[in-house]
């Protein structure tokens, strides 16, 4: 009989927050220019608006880390997920960014945090930002957030895309 390999929460961190961007890519993939676009009702985000407010949040996520990672328990800034608006995802007009863009440049964010995580020491994991609200956090704190993140809006874009893939406009 196989020994059961011991629980490794760091390891499972990074496993997990790898694979966010290839999850995401995977569900919009097949969706046409519309399905993109379409809101499913009034207030709420489209796939493009969602994989926009990913990016958004990625950019603000790899600035907190690194600063971390950096500095001796910098002051980090405060961001609440929620009230991040689709747009705040780029500088430029965001009208012509497409979902695949986007999509794209939060891979590659995302890929940055991977390494940055993964080059750290289990003393690293414990370095802390200071939170005006929340007081210290640290990088395994931080790391936890994204995840949860990602989970409920892989939840939300599952949803949309199989609501699209089953309804066609």
């Amino acid at each position: 009989m196989r020994a059961v390999p011991e629980y490794d929460a760091k390891a499972w961190l990074l496993k997990a927050l790898r694979e966010t961007a290839h999850a995401m890519e995977a569900l919009i993939w097949e969706l046409d220019e519309d399905a993109l676009e379409r809101s499913p009702s009034d207030g709420e985000w489209s796939v493009r608006e969602l994989v926009l407010h990913m990016n958004a949040m990625e950019r603000r996520y790899v600035e907190r880390l690194e600063r971390i990672v950096r500095l001796d328990k910098p002051k980090i800034d405060a961001f609440d997920g929620d009230s991040i608006e689709a747009g705040a995802a780029r500088d430029d007009d965001d009208d012509e960014c497409i979902a695949f863009e986007a999509m794209d440049e939060f891979g590659v964010r995302r890929q940055q945090v991977v390494y940055l995580l993964w080059s750290l020491d289990d003393a690293d994991w414990e370095r802390q930002g200071v939170h005006p609200y929340l007081g210290p956090l640290s990088i395994t704190q931080c790391a936890r957030e994204m995840n949860e993140h990602d989970l409920a809006h892989l939840w939300q874009l599952r949803r949309l895309c199989d609501l699209y893939a089953a309804a066609p406009a």
